[in-house]
């Protein structure tokens, strides 16, 4: 008999009858079509309607290949982590409700999703002492239907998937491992399937029975080889005190590449890109991998500092060099003296503090504010900008000689929209870090949130998401994921799609109904005003039509027409 699918003779007797599973018109409105772009959403998971044949297909392909046991434990594991997805969802959308509608979202999403019809038949929890007992009635269950038209009747529990569905999700819900037995089965010749669960301490046989959960020994392998691999990379990859660069698409790699390059020498390296790409943490990067790694990186914004004190920080100033200089002070120069000095912003340096730092870069020397000696200093110059500096040197704002003295070695850092490919690897880097600084536990983002994510064209790159993903972890609901919503607050959703009662598609344009109700009364509008306006537009839109206008508006002719006639008397009244 294998773990996890046991039939036992005498199942449990029901306990007295159950109160009915709540409306699930919670649920079905979280089921979003999007025909437009060819996909479906729940709660911001990306979900497909497959066909159970194309399911039935690869069950038959993994049986003829794992065999029977391997399948039956790949398929509890698939099924697991569906549950736990789905048990995030029942204190989002029932979060007041009682114990037993809370966790009802389960089956009733099982049932949504077209794999068993779910009937409760026996639910008993106490959270303080951890006690759960869960026992279900399966009608309809997919995996029966397919698994007997491929193999005929079974002697055993078919079940696989589905079960691991329902210990992922009760698992994820109560927070300790509860894990289910299959005590019947359609499949075996039982009028219908029924499952029964229970803490994992609670089951005689329960270390049998996780270890169809654990991963096979040959993955175990694989994993653990992969783990090798990518500490090993880690260790090869540009990085500085917050870690390695992230990106993997083809223009960040190019980028990395010629940094990975420069770092074994001593050329003057020119970072240019837009405002926010990471100017800064490129320059710590090469930096890092540099022979300098031991001696000090300094930066200086030039665009942040006075005219009037940009020599005395570049170079330093003696005392009485100027009104308030009581003391000598070394400049950033000598500060990064055996080290690297990162000028950000170049473009807005000075003309007079442009030929100064020419003399320096040709001479090595730098001489104090005030001061009638020169000083050597040995310092590897990363210069960053996000100006056009031949438009600057043709507009007079730039010295051309500076110019190619800077540009021996130019890396030009991709903005955020050319690495599409990488925004979802910083944003769960992000998330990590901002989760540990503020102390918060968030689960991910939703499919939606990262498609969201994929399509905004990032005006304020790296530096703009990493703003959005401290606001969505601030704004997300503890342990849930973060969805569109706190990442974009003002981002306007297409009206979907979803399942009314009848299991048919209807569109909502007003699904928004709280921002609608809102928007009306900031505008002091009344219902019937509102309504008038509608019409006027929808008729100005037909271009006077009024079957256009109605079929607009999904009325019909003589409908729109009544509301017309009302709308001319009250303007004449």
């Amino acid at each position: 008999m294998d773990a996890g699918s046991k039939v036992i003779d005498n199942p449990p007797m029901p306990a007295p009858a159950l109160p009915p599973l709540p409306s699930d018109a919670d649920l079905r409105r979280l089921v979003h079509f999007s025909a437009g772009d060819g996909r479906i959403w729940l709660a911001g998971q990306r979900m497909l309607l497959v066909h159970a044949a194309a399911f039935g297909a690869l069950r038959r392909e993994l049986m003829h290949t794992l065999g029977r046991d391997g399948t039956r434990r790949l398929l509890l594991r698939a099924g697991y982590a569906a549950g736990e997805r789905d048990a995030a969802l029942a204190r989002q959308v029932r979060g007041s409700a009682g114990l037993f509608e809370m966790f009802a979202v389960g089956p009733q999403l099982h049932m949504l999703e077209g794999a068993v019809q779910v009937t409760p038949v026996r639910f008993e929890a106490d959270l303080d002492r951890g006690h759960y007992l869960g026992v279900y009635r399966w009608d309809h269950s997919w995996e029966v239907e397919t698994h007997v038209r491929d193999f005929g009747p079974q002697t055993e529990p078919v079940c696989w998937m589905l079960l691991g569905y329902a210990s992922g999700y009760t698992s994820a819900f109560f927070g300790q491992p509860i894990l289910y037995q299959e005590t019947a089965c359609a499949a075996c010749g039982a009028p219908h399937c029924l499952i029964e669960g229970r803490p994992l301490a609670a089951w005689p046989d329960g270390e049998a029975m996780a270890a169809d959960y654990a991963a096979d020994s040959m993955l175990v392998r694989l994993e653990d080889l992969q783990e090798q691999i990518e500490t090993l990379r880690s260790t090869l990859e540009p990085a500085d005190e917050e870690g390695p660069l992230v990106g993997a698409s083809r223009a960040f790699a190019g980028a990395v590449e010629l940094l990975r390059k420069a770092a074994a020498t001593q050329v003057t390296v020119l970072l240019t890109g837009e405002t926010g790409v990471g100017k800064e943490r490129f320059a710590r990067a090469l930096h890092a991998m540099s022979a300098r790694a031991k001696g000090p990186f300094v930066a200086v914004n030039c665009a942040a500092l006075p005219g009037e004190l940009i020599e005395s920080e570049l170079f330093g100033a003696e005392k009485g060099a100027y009104t308030g200089a009581a003391a000598a002070r070394p400049g950033r120069f000598e500060r990064a003296d055996g080290g690297t000095l990162l000028l950000d912003e170049l473009g807005e340096l000075p003309l007079p503090a442009q030929a100064k730092l020419l003399r320096v870069l040709q001479s090595g020397e730098v001489e104090r504010l005030g001061a009638t000696t020169t000083r050597k200093v040995d310092v590897r110059i990363v210069a960053a900008t996000n100006v056009d500096l031949e438009a600057a040197v043709a507009a007079g704002r730039f010295r051309r000689d500076l110019m190619y003295r800077l540009n021996v070695y130019p890396i030009r850092i991709p903005p955020l929209r050319e690495r599409i490919e990488d925004i979802e690897p910083l944003a769960v880097h992000l998330l990590q870090r901002f989760v540990a600084l503020h102390g918060k536990r968030v689960a991910g983002f939703t499919d939606r949130a990262l498609d969201a994510m994929r399509h905004y064209p990032w005006p304020g790159n790296v530096r703009e998401l990493e703003n959005l993903i401290e606001r969505g972890v601030i704004l997300a609901n503890p342990g849930g994921p973060i969805d569109v919503a706190q990442l974009f607050p003002t981002l306007q959703a297409a009206a979907p799609v979803v399942v009314n009662a009848q299991g048919a598609l209807e569109r909502h344009p007003c699904s928004d109904a709280a921002s609608l109700y809102d928007d009306v009364q900031r505008r002091g509008l009344s219902l019937e005003a509102l309504e008038d306006a509608l019409i006027r537009e929808a008729v100005a839109r037909a271009d006077g039509n009024v079957a256009g206008a109605a079929r607009a508006l999904g009325m019909t002719r003589p409908q729109l027409s009544y509301r017309l006639q009302r709308l001319r008397e009250r303007a004449r009244q």
